[in-house]
């Protein structure tokens, strides 16, 4: 393969990666605290949201309990980085071994995600086997039993009660890393043979099954997968904010980040980051508005709630109007130097069928 034929394919990860270290080397010279903290929390999302498309955008499952997979990841970087004493006070009805062990916080971020991951593999060698809606609806059924059993766990989870005193080195460097790994590892899921089959069974599963691809195999690879980032997300989100509780790890996350999903374009990786980048802006300028603003000699300040009407609005709008997000579930087209950008399917890295007729129509015959 030449080396063009590599960038080509490689190109929509590449170009993500370089809109996102863009946007925090400026933010970073803009030196404002508030600023940095916004893209913090939107860089955290994205590992989450990123996570989601893994599994949504390459099987085409709907998962409205994906979020459980936050909370486990949260909760076990809380664990293993708070100071022993107070787990043992507190959280008594810890193992002994966790109570005991203070580990670093890349370790920990990592054991979240393994910890997300096993659970992801214990209840989707179940729920994989369904079929149509019943795996979203069965997920959303996970989430409720995972938000009341860790709200009622008070000698584990000390309940409805916040842990506090997390250590909070999350930066927007950090979660820039952190974000890049988890846009690399996706893409080259998606490339692979396993993300290749998988979403051959998304397009066609009868087709699918035919050409003798185990769709189960397939949906739960990527299940997994896609709870070690969503995990490895809820501990970065639990050591931005210094503290972890169940009310958190609810609704109004599930319905933000699958908001995120959607209105970027689900079917497609690009989607997934420009979607977390959209809505995060809008989201930021409604939280300074709704705080107030001096515009000039007069004063505006939005209704508590305004957040969430403005993020129905624009779900309704993009739904209605443009149903595939804001990248057409497209990947980020290839700078072509001769003519019209080719573009790249998600997938294989090489042009459109349809482009290479259109070229060998256009090329007068010898």
């Amino acid at each position: 393969m030449t080396a063009a034929s590599l960038l080509r394919r490689a190109w929509p990860v590449l170009a993500l990666a370089t809109i996102l270290i863009v946007l925090v080397v400026i933010i970073d010279l803009m030196g404002v605290s508030i600023a940095k903290l916004a893209a913090t929390e939107a860089l955290v999302k994205m590992v989450v949201v990123i996570g989601l498309y893994i599994f949504i955008g390459n099987t085409g499952i709907v998962s409205f309990g994906h979020i459980s997979f936050m909370a486990i990841g949260a909760y076990m970087a809380a664990w293993l980085t708070c100071c022993p004493p107070v787990k043992g006070t507190l959280m008594h009805g810890l193992p002994d071994f966790i109570i005991a062990t203070q580990v670093p916080n890349l370790e920990a971020a990592l054991a979240a995600g393994v910890a997300a991951a096993l659970f992801a593999l214990l209840i989707g060698s179940a729920l994989m086997r369904l079929t149509g809606i019943a795996p979203a609806i069965a997920m959303f059924g996970v989430l409720m039993i995972v938000y009341v059993g860790y709200s009622a766990w008070d000698s584990v989870t000390l309940g409805r009660s916040s842990i506090f005193g997390l250590p909070t080195y999350i930066n927007h460097w950090v979660a820039l890393w952190w974000a890049l790994a988890a846009l690399a590892a996706a893409y080259l899921y998606q490339i692979s043979r396993w993300g290749l089959a998988a979403i051959a069974a998304r397009d066609d599963e009868f087709a699918a099954k035919a050409a003798g691809i185990n769709i189960y195999r397939m949906r739960l690879i990527s299940f997994v997968l896609s709870g070690f980032f969503v995990g490895i997300g809820g501990a970065l989100f639990a050591h931005f904010l210094g503290g972890v509780s169940t009310s958190l790890f609810y609704l109004d996350m599930t319905f933000l980040t699958l908001a995120m999903l959607v209105v970027g374009g689900m079917n497609s990786l690009s989607g997934a980051v420009l979607g977390v980048i959209a809505l995060s802006t809008v989201i930021e300028i409604l939280r300074r508005f709704e705080s107030g603003v001096e515009l000039g000699s007069a004063s505006v300040q939005l209704p508590s709630g305004a957040q969430e009407i403005a993020l129905a609005v624009i779900m309704l709008l993009v739904l209605i109007f443009r149903p595939t997000g804001i990248t057409r579930n497209r990947e980020i087209l290839f700078p072509w130097p001769f003519g019209r950008p080719m573009p790249i399917t998600m997938a294989t890295g090489q042009t459109s069928i349809s482009n290479v007729d259109d070229t060998r129509r256009s090329t007068p015959p010898n």
